[in-house]
């Protein structure tokens, strides 16, 4: 097997620079009580792509996006394996490398930015350091050439201090800087291709837009290739010249941008399209507020400084307030606080006519009944060794005191009301998919009969199509048993579609309150004004006019 030591200036430069040729991927599974058995994660899948172009893989969990972007690097993770087909980059089968050759190529050639830049960085070694070691590595340039390098990288990628970011941690950064350093640190040995996984996925929309904006900069400038993995089409229109869908490990369409966002072919494409055009018509009880947030003023533990400065709403019968804002906001501690997990200093929290106790030992068991909450990270948020009965099951037991064949019955029909059926009742967490854990975590607050749900991000890890049942089913809910809900979210696009009434908040305070109607309708304050400028829509060309108004909008401050 050749050691391909040979390097990309002398492969061949006639063809395109990756060309994957109906590639196989499979993967040994071992289920309880089952002999292990190979799946097919990817099937018969073929494409190429030109130097300074880019293709957007787009397609729910599961449908293959990061198992194809890893194979151009000949990489399978989690016993993934490569079992047919070629992948061809710079006209060679890196399938063929032999381990140095491998190494040869990874960092040189194809680099990686992966979705959790938080994860991804080591928090012992300072930026510079990680930014620079596979062109170190490599031997491609010096030490002083390659952080000269970054730094002018720091500069393009719209960095603060690009002359001295580097010295620091990784925990002396935001998220969004923190993942623009990972795209300086792929770019920083010159690759001819990079593999972007769901880089955005995690950010705030007003992070997400400077940098899907700098991204789109550094492909351009530096005429690298790439492979852009999503499962947001308004994403990916912004940065990629085709885009590839996939559901299932197989090709359902692909096509220029503009195609595929204007004219799909395919029933599965035009979902993914129209799945964000959903809007939820505002209604008002007029009632009086069954949850109210009175001046409320928190902080964690001795600090000084408060993360909830005053804030005070109302959320009434059968209606959605949706709280929304960027990470660090004060969203979900607004969330601990109501719930009694967080005393906060001064303010008070009334329930239902009554004012509840600050902490969650003064509480009585109806005060926690009543007052539901559904987490964002539903794989946490059950243990995962029991059944979705014994989920279910548990606030049955705990709340009402019904046991045995009432309660099997009462599962039964919970999970007949969120669309999974009794077939799922001896299931483990493992083996549900992330839709069908959320469902799961709704039913088991609708088990205890609440009058208010805290929904805290309960649909920003999911797809798409998936988050849009999901908000269906807590509509339809909401519907037959006038539940209320509080919705925290950063998704704009979440907010239109589940809102009667919305609060803004920033920097631990509320900025803009009322009705949706009156909260999206000008005039707006800064920082509203820069969240509904920063929803990426389904539009070719959406991001250039979006960075031009905002720079306008500098300008004319």
């Amino acid at each position: 097997m050749p050691d391909a030591t040979q390097t990309r200036d002398s492969a061949s430069s006639t063809g395109p620079l990756l060309d994957i040729r109906n590639l196989r991927i499979e993967a040994t599974v071992y289920p309880p009580d089952e002999p292990p058995h190979d799946i097919t994660i990817v099937e018969d899948v073929s494409l190429q792509l030109e130097k300074g172009k880019v293709l957007g893989l787009i397609g729910e969990s599961g449908a293959g996006k990061s198992t194809i972007g890893l194979s151009a690097m000949a990489y399978g993770r989690g016993g993934v394996r490569i079992t047919g087909g070629e992948v061809l980059v710079n006209g060679r089968d890196i399938r063929q490398l032999n381990p140095r050759g491998l190494r040869h190529l990874r960092g040189r050639e194809v680099c990686y930015v992966a979705q959790s830049a938080a994860a991804a960085f080591n928090p012992a070694h300072r930026l510079m350091d990680q930014v620079v070691e596979a062109t170190l590595k490599h031997g491609l340039a010096s030490r002083a050439e390659a952080e000269e390098r970054a730094r002018e990288l720091f500069g393009k990628l719209g960095l603060p201090d690009p002359d001295n970011i580097g010295q620091r941690y990784p925990h002396q950064v935001s998220g969004g800087q923190l993942q623009r350093v990972m795209t300086a640190m792929a770019l920083c040995s010159e690759p001819d291709l990079i593999v972007f996984d769901e880089p955005t996925t995690a950010l705030d929309v007003t992070t997400q837009i400077d940098v899907l904006a700098a991204i789109k900069d550094a492909i351009r400038d530096t005429g690298v290739g790439a492979l852009y993995i999503t499962h947001d089409l308004a994403v990916v229109a912004q940065v990629s010249d085709e885009i590839m869908v996939l559901r299932h490990g197989k090709l359902v369409e692909q096509g220029e941008t503009r195609q595929i966002i204007e004219q799909p072919q395919e029933e599965y494409t035009r979902q993914l399209v129209s799945v964000r055009k959903i809007d939820h018509e505002e209604k008002s009880s007029g009632g009086k507020a069954i949850l109210a947030a009175k001046s409320i003023t928190a902080a964690y533990g001795s600090s000084t400084s408060d993360v909830l400065k005053e804030v005070s709403l109302e959320v009434r019968p059968g209606e959605t307030l949706a709280v929304v804002g960027e990470s660090g906001s004060g969203k979900s501690t607004l969330a601990r606080v109501i719930t009694g997990l967080l005393p906060p200093r001064r303010g008070s929290i009334e329930f239902d006519g009554r004012k509840l106790s600050k902490g969650l030992e003064g509480r009585s068991r109806d005060d926690l009944r009543e007052l539901q909450m559904i987490y964002q990270m539903a794989d946490v948020a059950m243990n995962p060794r029991h059944t979705v009965a014994t989920i279910i099951g548990r606030p049955l037991e705990f709340y009402f005191g019904i046991r045995g064949r009432e309660r099997d019955e009462r599962v039964a029909e919970l999970l007949d009301k969120i669309e999974m059926g009794e077939g799922f009742a001896d299931r483990y967490p493992a083996e549900l998919s992330g839709g069908q854990k959320q469902r799961v975590c709704i039913a088991r607050a609708l088990a205890a009969d609440p009058k208010v749900i805290i929904c805290d991000e309960v649909t920003s890890a999911l797809d798409p199509l998936v988050a849009h049942g999901i908000l269906d089913l807590l509509l339809q809910l909401q519907e037959e048993k006038q539940v209320s809900y509080l919705f925290i979210t950063h998704d704009l696009a979440t907010v239109k579609a589940i809102a009667d009434s919305i609060a803004v908040m920033y920097q631990g305070r509320l900025v803009r309150y009322g009705p949706k109607s009156e909260v999206l309708s000008p005039p707006f304050d800064d920082y509203t004004q820069l969240l509904l400028s920063s929803v990426p829509e389904m539009e070719v060309g959406w991001l250039e006019k979006a960075i031009s108004s905002r720079r306008m909008e500098s300008a004319g401050n």
